[in-house]
Parts: C-alpha cells; sequence; structure tokens
C-alpha cells in the first residue's frame, strides 16, 4: 500500500455543505471500511480538510474519491499528495504495513 495526503478544498462556504454532509460522511465510512482511510477532518477555518489514507496506487484512490458526494456535485477539489512514513507512532504499525 501506498500512503496519501488528501486535501479537500471547499469551493462553496462550509455552512452551505451542511445538507450534503451526512452523505460525505457515509461516503467516508466506505473509505474506513476498506481500511483506506485512517482519518479526516476540516481544518480551521472550515475552508478545507484534509484526510491521511492509503491505497495501491494514487489511481486506485483518485477513483474512490471521485464518487464523493462533495465531488459529484462540484461543491469541492482534490489534491492527492503520495508520502512515505518514516516515524510513526507504534499503535499505527499494523496500518502502516497494510494489515
Amino acid at each position: 500500500m501506498k500512503h496519501f495526503v488528501v486535501e479537500i478544498t471547499y469551493l462553496v462556504p462550509f455552512d452551505s455543505l451542511d445538507d450534503l454532509r451526512p452523505a460525505h460522511r457515509s461516503f467516508l465510512q466506505v473509505g474506513y471500511d476498506k481500511g483506506w482511510l485512517l482519518m479526516s477532518g476540516a481544518l480551521v477555518p472550515h475552508t478545507r480538510a484534509l484526510v491521511v489514507a492509503r491505497a495501491p496506487e494514487m489511481a486506485d484512490l483518485q477513483a474512490f474519491f471521485a464518487n464523493d458526494p462533495y465531488q459529484i456535485e462540484g461543491k469541492a477539489s482534490y489534491r492527492f499528495s503520495e508520502y512515505e512514513p518514516v516515524k510513526r507512532q507504534g499503535f499505527l504499525e499494523d496500518w502502516i504495513a497494510g494489515k
């Protein structure tokens, strides 16, 4: 597995996402259930969000996020950056190793 940071930039005011947020969070849960997402959340102020993720390839993660309701509705843009974890807390070992 490769590791990524996904930066989501809201293209509309955060409050205007209220109706879509439950569907977005349900979508994210699919990624958590697959073991691809470690954490996600909005930055302060709420103009962007970050997701720490893993996937076989960047293209796989990009294809996954193409199904995000924010993406489908044109409410956000996405930037994907691959990184190589070097140091981490011990409790993350299995996740980093792809287990």
